[in-house]
């Protein structure tokens, strides 16, 4: 029962926009910025979930 080893705290993870390192306040991102980014992104419709034309089909 004492030979569990101990896993480390969370991997450090990286913002999704430039690839630093997180910053606490803004996470996921590491700056205002990148989250300005990002939220830009989604806005233009840059960020599209893709599909196919016949899904339409079969929702009739």
């Amino acid at each position: 029962m004492d030979d569990q080893v101990k896993k480390p705290a969370s991997p450090l993870k990286t913002c999704p926009i430039c690839g630093k390192p997180q910053s606490e306040a803004t996470r996921p991102f590491c700056s205002s910025r990148c989250r300005d980014v990002d939220l830009n992104r989604w806005l233009k419709g840059s960020y599209v979930i893709p599909s196919r034309d016949d899904e339409a089909d079969d929702l009739e």
